[in-house]
């Protein structure tokens, strides 16, 4: 057994280590098939104005300390031509619930395995969760792109942004791009679309002779090189300055309007979700703790955890000493205790928040909590909601 201390003797690990092979195995078998009808993996999406439909989603990693549940029971949607803000702490399941939608996920340790993705392409559903890989090369790019996390890292530093740019091209356009001197046409009509001005020059240089912001810009410029209809940007504006900041958001909002994209924008910053977002969803160790409009989770936020990530942001006019910060810390992501993740950290705990990790609450037509204290038939009497 597992030591409070996290320690686990080379028995245990050899035991965990055997056990996760054989899950791994078996599921590998089901993702590696050849063949596979397409009758398997068509479905309907549950609200046709849907682009994605995240439903009951489970993400497990199985490493030799035990199983991670990075994604656990996860459901919210991306409507058509909208912006959808997810948004919580380092670790929570943001980054790793796209790659789940993308089929990225480092296998076969990381491993979907459970629940329901519906992806819309305007003529077929598919549901990513059972799609094979050959289909699945044809849906990334052309129905649904990434703005990685890291542009610093995400470009091949051996080759010149003009090669990297064009095999996006190649792969996904040929015919309508067939010649090199085409395919090399549509790279410098993308590299202009992002405000790359001198776009003939960076054409020839290599990722290292760019900045973070220029790199940043070719990212989304290989993104939306095949016009998606869905655009996963992961913290797009991590490590940019504030000025570049601005402009790649400004970007980012006047490319899905010109390509009617919907866009699914992972962060941790309030800000940017604030000015981009028209819904939010709030995710804490793995799973949605609330989710809504913009309006509605800014102006009447429910959860302590949202309620503590307003209050830890600076005010503009508002003098503060110190900055607002949630206290303790996450719960150990291996052995997840069978409350709300979140009662231990809790300013606004109370005895109802003893039990079984809560149920969502609706508080309205696009809002909704898991939190006991939203829940009548948990509250007691004279217990404040407030």
């Amino acid at each position: 057994m597992a030591r409070d201390d996290g320690y686990l003797s080379a028995r245990e690990s050899r035991r965990i280590s055997k056990e996760n092979r054989k899950i791994t195995a078996k599921l590998e078998k089901t993702r590696t098939r050849r063949n596979v009808p397409e009758s398997e993996y068509m479905t309907e999406m549950k609200n046709p104005a849907n682009a994605v439909e995240f439903e009951n989603l489970h993400t497990f990693f199985f490493t030799d300390a035990g199983t991670v549940k990075s994604v656990d029971s996860v459901s919210f949607e991306v409507p058509l031509g909208k912006t959808v803000g997810v948004v919580g702490e380092s670790g929570c399941g943001k980054s790793v619930t796209s790659l789940s939608l993308m089929q990225l996920l480092q296998r076969p340790q990381g491993q979907v395995v459970e629940g329901s993705i519906r992806l819309n392409t305007g003529d077929k559903v598919y549901e990513i969760t059972k799609t094979p890989e050959n289909v699945m090369q044809h849906l990334r790019g052309n129905f649904m792109s990434m703005i990685f996390q890291e542009p610093m890292t995400s470009l091949n530093p051996v080759f010149r942004i003009g090669d990297q740019m064009d095999e996006v091209t190649m792969l996904h356009k040929k015919s309508e791009y067939p010649t090199k001197e085409a395919v090399k046409g549509r790279t410098i009509e993308l590299l202009k679309m992002v405000g790359i001005a001198n776009s003939e020059g960076i054409y020839n240089m290599y990722p290292h002779e760019l900045s973070g912001g220029m790199r940043q810009r070719v990212m989304i410029a290989m993104a939306l090189a095949c016009s998606p209809k869905l655009i996963i940007a992961d913290e797009p504006t991590t490590a940019l300055d504030v000025t570049i900041q601005a402009q790649i958001l400004d970007l980012l909002r006047g490319l899905k309007d010109k390509i009617n994209s919907s866009i699914m924008l992972i962060t941790h910053d309030l800000g940017v979700i604030a000015e981009m977002a028209d819904y939010v969803v709030v995710m804490y160790s793995g799973r949605v703790v609330e989710a809504g409009t913009a309006k509605e989770i800014f102006s009447s936020p429910a959860h302590p955890y949202t309620i503590g990530l307003m209050a830890s942001k600076p005010v503009v006019g508002k003098h503060q000493d110190k900055l607002y910060s949630i206290p303790g810390k996450v719960p150990n992501p291996i052995n997840m205790p069978n409350y709300c993740y979140f009662r231990d950290r809790c300013d606004k705990r109370e005895g109802c928040c003893d039990g079984a990790y809560p149920g969502e609450i609706w508080l309205s037509e696009t809002h909704r909590v898991s939190c006991y204290r939203y829940d009548e038939a948990h509250m007691g009497s004279g217990q404040s909601k407030a």
